[in-house]
């Protein structure tokens, strides 16, 4: 059992107990979801797939929050907010701006990009060395900038 797993199964408890009802449910969208790629990959679930599972989770959430702000529906944006703060929990702390402008360009010097059309070695050497530890579309415009310089 992962490390992730344990503690979404044992905050899970903790939160039905609590009658905590946001946790209760974002921790039931996470293990429904788990079960889900367990049974499609055949294996158990290590932390970086549960880390993907949240990494969803969490850009579903966003984007739901994004929509309901946009069209005046302050309750259900409030709901998608709560959970989205739930989500963050599980998450490893995230690189500062600095951070993440400072991996960019090692990254891009050791994977030799040049330019725009290199962006997807930056990318991919970056999600592989800072999973779930950064927003993808601000690092996307990061390395964009970096490379088109």
């Amino acid at each position: 059992m992962s490390t992730l797993q344990g503690r979404i199964d044992s905050e899970y408890v903790l939160a039905y107990k609590a009658k905590d009802s946001v946790r209760l449910a974002v921790l039931r969208h996470l293990k429904t979801a788990a079960k889900n790629l367990s049974v499609e990959v055949l294996r158990p679930l290590t932390d970086d797939d549960y880390l993907g599972i949240i990494s969803r989770q969490i850009k579903q959430r966003r984007e739901s929050l994004e929509q309901y702000q946009k069209h005046g529906r302050p309750e259900l944006a409030a709901v998608e907010s709560a959970e989205l703060e739930v989500l963050l929990g599980y998450m490893p702390t995230a690189l500062t701006d600095d951070e993440l402008a400072e991996a960019i360009d090692r990254l891009a010097v050791e994977t030799g990009s040049q330019g725009p059309k290199d962006m997807g070695k930056v990318m991919a050497a970056l999600a592989l060395a800072y999973k779930g530890r950064y927003d993808g579309r601000k690092a996307s415009e990061a390395v964009r900038a970096r490379l088109s310089s």
